[in-house]
């Protein structure tokens, strides 16, 4: 782990700010930065035990024959270090400063001359720092594999061929025929007949004829068309003079053959 403060002097090339939209290259008189307001970690460790392999294999030090003086001295720099930056310490970090303390207490005392390798007071530190480095590098190589086969599968599926021989269907004029009618038999099945009232009424069409007309005054026979009504508005007139006619109440008068015709009401 290793502190990097900001320094002006590398800042002083390019600004590291922008102020109402003008760069800043100069660090104000009266701008506090803290002590530790950059902080970079460069080493971080898992555990207790990958702090001492680091210590150890940073001086290329013999895994089997350690000198726990210096380990432990190292290992209580750290510690300390983690404790003036006010970092969380685990317990395990706290744990094993005091299981060193003991081995080196113990290296300190006097040991019989017929002590094996068993009495070793760090045989116990070395086991398991064996089996750690051992399972890091397990830990290593499986990292190291390609990420294809390993976390990802790629399938590998081949289709089937498929032979299938279809004949080729021949449509005759008969067959067309047939389909053609039942589309429109299925069409009629839709059709619907919307019964709607006719805007022209025969009786209102003779109420109109008889305003028009009274006993005194003759009026035209093609006065009573409209030709802007079309072939409906005119049988609909028609009719209703004939109605008028078939009722007594109107007469039609002639001066001679092929003469205008005129209509009256009957007096």
């Amino acid at each position: 782990m290793e502190r990097v403060f900001a320094n002006s002097a590398s800042q002083s090339e390019m600004p590291f700010a922008l102020v109402q939209g003008e760069p800043l290259t100069l660090i104000p008189q009266d701008l506090y930065i803290p002590p530790d307001a950059l902080l970079v970690f460069l080493e971080a460790f898992e555990g207790p035990l990958d702090l001492l392999l680091y210590l150890i294999k940073r001086q290329n030090i013999d895994i089997l024959n350690i000198p726990v003086a210096a380990i432990t001295k190292q290992y209580m720099e750290y510690i300390q270090m983690m404790d003036n930056l006010e970092l969380e310490l685990a317990a395990e970090y706290l744990v094993m400063a005091s299981m060193l303390a003991e081995i080196k207490s113990r290296m300190l005392l006097p040991r019989p001359a017929e002590s094996s390798d068993e009495d070793d007071p760090r045989a116990e530190l070395i086991r398991r720092l064996q089996e750690y480095e051992q399972f890091k590098k397990a830990a290593e190589d499986l990292d190291s594999l390609d990420r294809l086969e390993r976390e990802i599968h790629l399938p590998n599926i081949e289709l089937p061929e498929f032979d299938i021989d279809l004949p080729q269907a021949q449509v005759s004029i008969n067959d067309l025929m047939s389909a053609f009618r039942d589309v429109v038999n299925r069409a009629e099945q839709f059709a619907s007949h919307h019964v709607e009232r006719e805007p022209l009424s025969v009786r209102e069409r003779m109420v109109i004829v008889l305003e028009r007309i009274n006993a005194d005054d003759f009026t035209g026979f093609i006065d009573f068309f409209d030709a802007s009504e079309g072939r409906m508005g005119a049988v609909v007139s028609f009719i209703a003079i004939l109605e008028l006619l078939k009722e007594s109440l109107i007469e039609l008068v002639q001066a001679e053959p092929f003469a205008p015709i005129y209509v009256k009401a009957k007096s």
